[in-house]
């Protein structure tokens, strides 16, 4: 999940342009008559963009931020056609839905543009827009987008990301946020449209050579662990693996957040879960125990909107920050665990005490039933981890936290049987990548299948990068091309500023936008790891 931040929008949102002009193309397609979920809508797709690698460069290198990226992305050496696809697939409660998404193809006369080509399926971050459009890539907010163009298509990679249900021209109404089942079936179902599409396409020069790659960022970087796992389950084939600053103990990160650890743009995504698990499972509104406070009685149902997120605060939809509570709630005869609900119970980052104030997005009563729940169930790797037990052997009880419960990736025995990238920064206010790639790697570490391999199998199996920590191995010039962008948009804050911002302040500011601009160097870092397969 990311908020989409002014800050990073300038550094990297005019850098990596358009690599697709906005001419629609003249050809004709079939609408489908079937609804079966992956089924193609419109047969062939849409060709909305064309541009050749020389105007890509063109537009990703016309500011010194795009200059940047290309030092470390590499000029592009294919021309990009980008595809908008249209499909079949459905709810988390099995409605059928029409959904969208993009179809990057690699043109142009270099061998690694046509003929056989790797599909690289993506999932993109949380957007909180009803009408976020991943193919529209001239929009200077769609980072992920744009860094897909140039990170990949423009590098001979056929891309393949979907807008997910529930935006775009979908009219189902809500969003399936963080649901495994309905996310990764999508997935399956927009790379099945886009597999029938390619060969009927302009760009038909470029073909599946049959490896698949699966990344995603954020919301994405779940969906594309949730998929990959889905895949090896029914034994579709995956090359390689690269979840990026994904919630994969969602049970985990949710009890850090409900003990008080609030994450950075929590009165955003929180509506989400709860829009989400009250469609798919129908157990988050209760009269008897209300989740939203009344101040915010639209909570539920504002996101994903048509306004802008300013809006919604500005109208008093949703508070711009506090979760919680300042006052904290009492639980009777548990004065330990009343304390452990205070400000700062769980200073994870400096913004985590922003999440308390009046008014206030979670009432105090669901604050505390989830958390009397987490500690008569406790997760086995928050608060306390215990040693071969990385997720509750009890089943919860209070309805939010059965669904988080259903929707961890530890809740299903597996391991990762293709090489899998964990990218993310442990600076993170948004998603907190240490505990949740740890997390993940001991559960595998945990099953019998992964103590049944060689040690040097499992050694390479499973690569964990921190791109805050200090530069070492194959990744090194990552790391620190990274810390190097976050230290040099600390000075250019303060310059601007004339003086008048101290480093703590520049480095707060800096810190709100850390999830965003993490993004395009671990999209570098999926891409190294995938070019080994």
């Amino acid at each position: 999940m990311f908020k989409v931040l002014k800050l990073s929008a300038v550094a990297l949102g005019a850098a990596v342009l358009a690599a697709c002009s906005s001419s629609v193309s003249s050809q004709t397609g079939t609408v489908s008559t079937s609804t079966a979920h992956g089924t193609l809508a419109q047969n062939p797709p849409f060709r909305i963009g064309s541009d050749n690698a020389a105007a890509v460069q063109a537009l990703i290198g016309a500011t010194a931020q795009g200059a940047y990226l290309l030092e470390h992305a590499g000029n592009p050496i294919c021309g990009v056609d980008l595809y908008y696809i249209t499909y079949w697939t459905v709810g988390a409660a099995g409605e059928s839905t029409v959904s969208s998404g993009a179809l990057m193809v690699p043109t142009g006369a270099a061998p690694a543009c046509s003929g056989p080509r790797p599909i690289v399926l993506y999932a993109h971050a949380t957007q909180f827009s009803q009408t976020f459009n991943i193919t529209n890539i001239q929009d200077p907010s769609n980072i992920e987008g744009q860094v897909l163009a140039a990170v990949f298509a423009a590098q001979g990679y056929i891309v393949v990301a979907p807008n997910y249900a529930g935006y775009d021209i979908s009219t189902l109404g809500y969003h399936p946020f963080f649901n495994a089942v309905q996310q990764s079936g999508e997935m399956m179902d927009i790379l099945a449209a886009a597999r029938t599409a390619l060969p009927n396409t302009l760009s038909s020069a470029a073909s599946d050579n049959g490896q698949l790659f699966l990344t995603g960022y954020s919301e994405g970087g779940f969906v594309a662990m949730a998929t990959l796992r889905a895949m090896e389950a029914v034994g579709a084939k995956v090359t390689a693996a690269a979840p990026l600053s994904g919630l994969y103990a969602l049970e985990a990160e949710t009890d850090l957040v409900m003990y008080g650890g609030v994450a950075w743009g929590g009165p955003e995504f929180i509506p989400l879960f709860a829009n989400s698990y009250q469609h798919a499972y129908g157990n988050i509104v209760s009269a008897a125990n209300p989740i939203f406070s009344t101040t915010y009685p639209d909570a539920l149902t504002v996101l994903p909107s048509t306004m802008p997120l300013d809006t919604l605060f500005q109208e008093g939809l949703l508070p711009d920050a506090a979760v919680f509570d300042s006052t904290t709630p009492v639980i009777a005869g548990e004065p330990a665990l009343t304390a452990a609900l205070a400000i700062p119970s769980h200073p994870v980052d400096p913004l985590s005490n922003a999440g308390f104030g009046n008014p206030y997005l979670i009432e105090n009563d669901y604050r505390v039933s989830y958390v009397e729940d987490a500690a008569s169930n406790p997760d086995g790797a928050f608060p306390t981890p215990v040693a071969g037990v990385p997720v509750a052997k009890l089943k919860p009880t209070q309805g939010l936290r059965q669904d988080v419960y259903l929707n961890d990736l530890r809740n299903v025995a597996w391991i990762p049987t293709v090489p899998t990238l964990l990218c993310g920064g442990d600076e993170d206010p948004t998603v907190f990548f240490s505990l949740n790639a740890e997390t993940m790697v001991a559960f595998w570490q945990a099953m019998p299948a992964w103590k049944a391999l060689p040690p040097a199998l499992t050694a390479e199996l499973v690569t964990v990068l921190d791109v805050s920590a200090t530069p070492a191995g194959a990744f090194a010039p990552l790391q620190t091309a990274f810390q190097e962008f976050e230290a040099g948009t600390v000075a250019e804050l303060q310059t601007a500023a004339g003086g008048g911002l101290t480093l703590e302040a520049a480095e707060a500011q800096v810190l709100e936008n850390y999830h965003t601009d993490v993004q395009p160097f671990c999209a570098l870092g999926a891409r190294a790891f995938f070019s080994h397969f």
